[in-house]
């Protein structure tokens, strides 16, 4: 693992590979899954101070959820998430023409309309981090339906850390992944001069 300020970061986040594949998932990880996307609680008010601009872009059966439920909801564990349209896809899903899922709230981001691009939950995905009183846990969260992500990322040579700079350094700053790309290339220079020494 790696220690930067009050991250504990898992070794799976250097070493596997990752580059989402639309094509392939089809947005699975906005339709799967047993409850909506976790919230942090200082996201709360934004979603409802953006919702005006984000419910134009909505699927009709998205925004009746929200109206029903509002912009957030808890689940069962009591932790803020996401409302999901009868037990399946997130309230804030849309489809586009190839039948992908993609966010309506960062469809509206794109289009200039609010400076919010999504969940940090997603943006950071496949991390999930959980908050511990002393400090954050960063791990890499494996679930069959990235399948075809993993191979692509294997295939273009980028892991985990390097797919999710952006949502990253949104979370813990520029100086924090810089700490962090450091850490992981000074690991990686060690162990090659091992196996170089080995040899």
């Amino acid at each position: 693992m790696i220690l930067i300020d009050n991250t504990c970061i898992s070794d799976d986040i250097e070493d596997q590979f990752f580059v989402c594949n639309l094509d392939k998932c089809k947005g699975a990880c906005c339709v799967e899954g047993d409850s909506g996307a976790p919230l942090d609680e200082d996201e709360l008010p934004i979603l409802d101070e953006i919702y005006p601009f984000v419910e134009p872009y909505l699927s009709e059966e998205g925004k009746a959820v929200i109206a029903a439920e509002g912009t957030y909801t808890k689940d069962w564990d009591g932790d803020y998430v996401t409302p999901i349209i009868k037990g399946r896809e997130c309230a804030y899903a849309i489809y586009d023409q190839k039948g992908i899922l993609k966010c309506g709230i960062e469809a509206a981001y794109l289009d200039g309309k609010i400076s919010y691009k999504k969940p940090i939950s997603c943006h950071l995905y496949p991390i999930r981090v959980t908050k511990y009183e002393q400090y954050h846990a960063l791990n890499y969260d494996r679930w069959d339906i990235c399948s075809p992500a993993c191979d692509f990322g294997k295939e273009l040579s980028v892991p985990v850390y390097k797919f999710l700079k952006e949502p990253l350094i949104r979370a813990y700053g520029e100086g924090w992944y810089e700490q962090l790309n450091e850490e992981i290339n000074e690991r990686q220079a060690a162990r090659a001069n091992e196996g170089s020494e080995g040899k």
